[in-house]
């Protein structure tokens, strides 16, 4: 007979995508039959911003919720809205590779960021993404928007907004690539803790033993070191921080950043530890988040608890 798993997955274009891709590869790499369950989740019912409702877990809660009381197998997450906080029976079963981390402008025209004329309205529902603009163009316009891509890209056809800010891995997973009028480079624009990986998450009762086909070790560990940040600042994924890990050899570079809401100012730390045993991914991920706690102690003592508390927010 075959095996048969279940995955649960938010009805949005892009969730059913990324949950599309994953089905995909664990039949074509073990066999396996998958199906696919979509679950409605408070982000995708409220139209309020991210920051009223929370942030944290919007997307992630009834999802898990399901998983737990065994409506399905495992659950796709998008990395970026996984709360940090660990959920009692669940384990991050496997973290396949990531897609591109940055952030991506969608401009009329084709206009860079630095392109757009003064007082132009840029679309985000974002508070690092509305700080990082505001840094850079405290002129502009800031407009809280909610919705899918395709709904955040109209608005810009239409002339409604001038500008959207998004996830690059999003547009490559929608094939909406052609949108980008400019990737922001994360030394001066670093994302969401997790951007660009997703979370397979199981029960951890479980044995699966086909999520090791899709596993990626080098991003398990770099994500690791990110969300660590976040976690020991006690910080949810709507919070003005940004982080980005990357891979050299077996040393691992962490970059982070706390904004304050209005982007008037900003603290940041880079450090890098070297991998003793890389091939261990227990050891790996001890150190990945070894070295995003002491960034985030280092933040803290430089007063990020303060300056993440500063400033007008979206105006």
């Amino acid at each position: 007979m075959t095996r048969k798993l279940r995955i649960a997955t938010r009805g949005s274009a892009l969730a059913l995508a990324q949950t599309g891709m994953i089905a995909a590869e664990l039949t074509r790499l073990t066999g396996v039959e998958v199906t696919i369950t979509v679950v409605t989740t408070e982000g995708d019912t409220s139209r309020a911003s991210l920051a009223s409702i929370g942030g944290t877990g919007v997307f992630a809660s009834a999802l898990r919720a399901s998983l737990d009381e065994g409506g399905c197998d495992l659950v796709v997450h998008s990395l970026k809205d996984l709360p940090t906080a660990a959920y009692p029976g669940l384990v991050l079963g496997a973290v396949p590779l990531r897609e591109d981390p940055r952030d991506a402008l969608c401009s009329r025209d084709g206009l860079t960021l630095d392109d757009l004329p003064q007082g132009s309205r840029i679309g985000t529902g974002s508070p690092r993404r509305v700080a990082q603009l505001l840094s850079l163009r405290p002129d502009l316009r800031v407009i809280d928007i909610r919705g899918n891509v395709d709904t955040r890209l109209a608005k810009v056809s239409s002339g409604e907004l001038d500008a959207v800010v998004l996830a690059a891995a999003g547009l490559t997973r929608l094939g909406r690539l052609d949108a980008v009028s400019e990737f922001f480079d994360l030394s001066v624009w670093p994302t969401a803790p997790g951007q660009g990986a997703l979370a397979i998450e199981a029960r951890e009762e479980d044995s699966i033993p086909e999520l090791i086909e899709i596993q990626h070790d080098g991003t398990r560990i770099g994500i690791g070191a990110e969300r660590a940040v976040l976690a020991a600042l006690e910080a949810g994924c709507s919070a003005p921080i940004g982080a980005s890990s990357t891979f050299v050899g077996d040393t691992l570079t962490l970059s982070a950043v706390v904004y304050s809401a209005d982007g008037s100012a900003e603290l940041g730390s880079t450090r890098s530890v070297t991998l003793e045993s890389p091939g261990d991914l227990a050891a790996a991920e001890a150190a990945a988040i070894a070295l995003g706690s002491a960034i985030a102690a280092q933040l803290l003592s430089d007063g990020a608890g303060e300056l993440a508390e500063l400033g007008a927010g979206i105006r």
